[in-house]
């Protein structure tokens, strides 16, 4: 799968597979294909290892080059002990704080975290059983967008063709956001088998409120 893959497989589901008279060009449909994307990581980042040298006698780590990152799962240290050892933590910014009673000597510590996932033109990391619901999220936003562009403009469909694709695009941000929300609710439970964080688990691109 790749980013023109998807892009006709939107397509399809859209009803707009005429070259000559597209409704939607290809850089709208990136567009809401990138938009699902995220929001798909957000639910199921990649899952990502990172060695990182600690400092002797600091608990903090920087952790500003784990580009794209969206959480962090565990931090374990010492490594490659068994059973392994896993520290409490907090993370403000980029700053990631140990808080157990293990002191930093300077050795490796191992990070696993969760990045934004991509689709591009020659490649994915999106789980191939995954791919059909990123189409979905994708389609939905577009046939949202659409709709509100085309409410009180001239078409030949008439008003009800703007509520039809808003209705659609509705339903289908619907069903896309619900199973984000079982696949996220999963990932947290397989997460916490490993270590529950000191801190809740805090999204870089998310607001939650207070």
């Amino acid at each position: 799968m790749n980013l023109s893959d998807m892009r006709t497989i939107v397509r399809r589901d859209l009803h707009d597979e005429d070259a000559s008279d597209y409704r939607w060009t290809n850089d709208e449909l990136d567009r809401h294909i990138a938009h699902a994307v995220n929001e798909f990581s957000e639910a199921v980042p990649l899952e990502q290892k990172a060695t990182k040298a600690t400092t002797a006698d600091s608990r903090e780590l920087d952790i500003s080059t784990l580009s794209d990152r969206i959480m962090v799962a565990v931090i374990e240290y010492p490594v490659d002990k068994f059973p392994k050892v896993y520290q409490r933590f907090s993370l403000w910014g980029d700053t990631l704080t140990l808080l157990g009673d293990e002191v930093p000597d300077g050795s490796n510590a191992y990070i696993y975290y969760g990045k934004l996932h991509t689709l591009g033109v020659s490649s994915s990391t999106i789980p191939q059983q995954f791919e059909d619901l990123v189409a979905v999220g994708a389609e939905g936003y577009a046939a949202a967008e659409w709709a509100a562009y085309a409410t009180n403009r001239v078409n030949v469909g008439g008003r009800a063709t703007s509520e039809e694709f808003l209705r659609w695009g509705r339903e289908k941000q619907r069903a896309f956001r619900e199973e984000l929300r079982r696949l996220g609710r999963r990932n947290r439970v397989r997460i916490s088998q490993l270590y529950r964080p000191y801190y809740p688990l805090v999204s870089k691109t998310t607001d939650y409120g207070p």
